[in-house]
């Protein structure tokens, strides 16, 4: 009887060795393939970048020559020249018209979406709820839905053709309202609130003082989606401005696309397309550390 049970156990024996390299094989496998995955979107994202850029080094006339995603007749520093002084040296009027309506818009932005996520999450009024599942219903809505309605309110404001019709919008941000609220109920102690309320301090010192420090990182990341969203809008300023010296970057970089024929050479909108991302990258490199640290708050206690 012994010996069939030592036969059973030794035969039994080399088993969780087999399992075990089993559960090992599998999660190199998943690995393999979800990295595989994040490459082809890796490239997917990065080819087009590389190919604006080759093709704003290439010479007047050999856009269409040679390998499209290899240099060939550099001349990168003349097409920089040309934009900047093509039809009155327009497109930097352009810059910066996207840096104000960025800059400012982003920052008003950020600052009123930390407030009502910091009042949604930390004071108690009948209607909150209500309020709140209202403004995560508006994220669900297609930005460009809002473009006509807010070009009818604008013109009832006399407000067309203003840098208030385009900054005005830019101040509202639902998305960031949503993170602000998640993010204020989970790094902001009630405790210390009511810390600070005892020693005198007014709820606008404790949320300056106190809430909004540590909302740091909630803030960078509402403020880069509201930069690069209010960078990148096209719909919304084509509608509301007419004039040329009022325009994005977007917008104007269109309108030299559509204006061929009447002698725009087609380096200018391709090396102007460049240019207007160098401040998206420069924004996103800036301030990519903080991104960081709030990505990985609450990670570790």
């Amino acid at each position: 009887m012994t010996t069939h049970t030592t036969t059973r156990s030794a035969a039994a024996a080399p088993r969780p060795a087999v399992a075990r390299r089993g559960a090992t094989a599998d999660p190199l496998a998943g690995r393999l393939v979800v990295n595989t995955v994040l490459g082809l979107t890796a490239l997917y994202m990065v080819i087009p970048l590389w190919w604006l850029f080759v093709s704003a080094t290439k010479g007047s006339g050999y856009l269409y020559h040679g390998n499209p995603l290899w240099f060939s007749n550099f001349d990168l520093g003349g097409n920089v020249s040309k934009v900047f002084t093509f039809d009155h040296a327009i497109f930097g009027t352009w810059l910066a018209n996207s840096a104000l309506y960025s800059l400012v818009g982003a920052t008003a932005g950020t600052l009123l979406s930390l407030m009502a996520g910091y009042a949604l999450a930390k004071y108690r009024f009948r209607g909150r709820e209500t309020a709140f599942n209202a403004i995560l219903a508006s994220v669900l809505i297609p930005a460009p839905l809002f473009a006509l309605p807010l070009f009818l309110l604008m013109a009832k404001l006399h407000l067309t053709n203003t840098y208030w019709s385009v900054l005005l919008p830019s101040f509202v941000s639902p998305f960031g309202v949503y993170l602000s609220r998640v993010y204020a109920a989970a790094s902001i102690p009630d405790e210390l609130l009511e810390a600070a309320r005892m020693d005198g301090a007014g709820e606008q010192r404790t949320f300056f003082r106190i809430a909004l420090p540590l909302m740091g990182p909630a803030a960078v990341t509402i403020f880069l989606f509201q930069f690069v969203a209010i960078w990148n809008n096209y719909l919304l300023p084509s509608l509301m401005l007419n004039d040329s010296a009022k325009l994005p970057v977007t917008v104007g970089l269109v309108q030299w696309r559509s204006e061929f024929a009447n002698g725009v050479p087609p380096m200018l909108p391709i090396t102007g397309a460049f240019l207007s991302v160098i401040p998206l990258l420069l924004a996103f490199l800036c301030l990519q550390r903080f991104w960081r640290a709030g990505l990985s708050a609450g990670s570790v206690k």
